[in-house]
């Protein structure tokens, strides 16, 4: 099964010969390498270029573990683009296998060579468009943007977007989003028809590719259990406010060990690092600022969150919100938690000081917008519960509401604007109507 990536191919296509490195980053088996070496290859031969001028390496096959060496590997891709008449395409795939050494021809240990002098070194080479993906954002992030010196494009794929999944989804279209939000979009699930197969995929995604990944890249020992449990205890709060003592905490209370609220905090990282999970801050809408902690976590893929739960918590309000954060994720938003304080007078006549939550922040350039995630507003007292928190935003900025049932979309009498979740995902330009 093809999925075409529109999007994607449109952003490489963009940045084609731009004399950067185009690093293309994300969750592993979500795609990029398929991007890489089908998608976007045919688009180079589409365009006249040869398969003779594309050079392809996958340096997570064993096949290629030689070039894991950084100094093999910059040789291997020199031998093949000795022609420099013409121009060659070089796709390496899982860059971060390649491991750091010390340079052989100097005594001092503190020389060291690693991915980052391969790829400054290739970029170097007038005839050679670049192209590399990476499952590491931490290594990527850091040492990509700064070792570069601004001189790399990140490309952030994420797993299949509903749009993309309903698109490519071979069956009754009705039943689409009951599939999405029990099984998530990483795209082999598509092609799975049984609970057990799809079950048993996501399954072994976190057994034998993300927690190994984690464990060997962060040099972890002893604490896998540490790293299952931490990944249940956060599948079980999606939605929810949080933080590493909480966390901590619940480790006394349900396992009974004492896990410090630092190694908590740097498992997170290191959950994030390899974009399993995700972070949203709160931010004080009056106060223009950020609030340090709880903050919320949120899973790349929901069907990854659903699989480590054995598929038996399906609040679909909290599916339902993890998604829509996908979904902005996905269509280049920063996102953060809202709060909204307002003073008020108890029955008592006691000044109190009250907090509301805006489920979503999103900000991309000069827009932005306020999004409620909601099961429904079919009741008139739930309406306005749902958006207590929008209107107390004094802004113009647009409030949207999101809700579970296929709806007509509306506004209020107060300017917010109500849609069905899967017509908000389905349609990017909803949000601007």
């Amino acid at each position: 099964m093809i999925i075409e990536r529109r999007h994607y191919i449109e952003n490489l296509a963009s940045k084609k010969d731009n004399g950067r490195v185009k690093i293309i980053t994300g969750i592993r088996r979500c795609g990029k390498s398929f991007l890489l070496f089908e998608l976007y290859h045919s688009y180079l031969n589409s365009i006249g270029i040869g398969n003779d001028a594309i050079v392809e390496l996958s340096l997570d096959e064993a096949v290629n573990a030689r070039y894991r060496n950084p100094l093999e590997l910059d040789a291997y891709i020199r031998n093949r683009v000795t022609d420099t008449a013409r121009k060659f395409y070089v796709f390496i795939d899982e860059i971060q296998y390649v491991s750091e050494i010390q340079n052989p021809y100097l005594e001092s240990k503190e020389d060291r060579i690693g991915f980052t002098d391969v790829i400054l070194s290739l970029m170097k080479l007038k005839n050679v468009d670049l192209y590399v993906t990476g499952s590491n954002s931490h290594m990527l992030s850091s040492d990509v943007l700064t070792g570069f010196r601004g001189r790399g494009d990140e490309i952030y794929v994420s797993p299949l977007t509903y749009k993309e999944f309903y698109d490519a989804f071979d069956g009754e279209k009705r039943n689409a989003w009951s599939q999405y939000w029990t099984y998530g979009g990483m795209p082999y699930v598509l092609s799975l028809k049984s609970h057990e197969e799809k079950s048993k995929h996501l399954k072994d995604l976190f057994e034998k590719v993300y927690i190994k990944d984690v464990l060997e890249r962060n040099r972890i020992v002893n604490d896998r259990y540490v790293i299952e449990d931490l990944l249940n205890f956060v599948s079980s709060s999606i939605g929810s406010l949080t933080n590493p003592t909480r966390l901590s905490n619940a480790f006394c209370t349900l396992r009974h060990v004492h896990i410090s609220a630092n190694t908590i905090s740097r498992y997170l990282d290191f959950l994030i690092d390899s974009f399993i999970l995700k972070k949203a801050y709160r931010y004080d809408i009056k106060g223009k600022k950020y609030i340090g902690t709880p903050l919320k976590y949120y899973f790349t893929d929901i069907g990854l969150r659903n699989a480590r739960l054995n598929f038996r918590q399906q609040e679909e309000n909290h599916i339902m919100e993890n998604i829509i954060f996908n979904e902005l994720s996905a269509r280049g938003f920063d996102i953060d938690v809202g709060v909204v304080e307002y003073n008020s007078i108890d029955g008592n006549g006691k000044k109190i000081r009250t907090q509301l939550e805006i489920d979503f922040v999103a900000n991309k350039g000069n827009k932005r917008y306020y999004i409620q995630s909601a099961l429904s507003v079919a009741d008139e007292a739930k309406r306005i519960q749902e958006v207590r928190s929008l209107e107390r935003v004094e802004d113009s900025f647009k409030k949207i509401v999101v809700v579970r049932d296929a709806i007509i979309p509306w506004y209020d009498d107060k300017g917010v604007f109500y849609i069905g979740i899967e017509e908000f995902l389905l349609d990017e330009t909803a949000m601007d109507r």
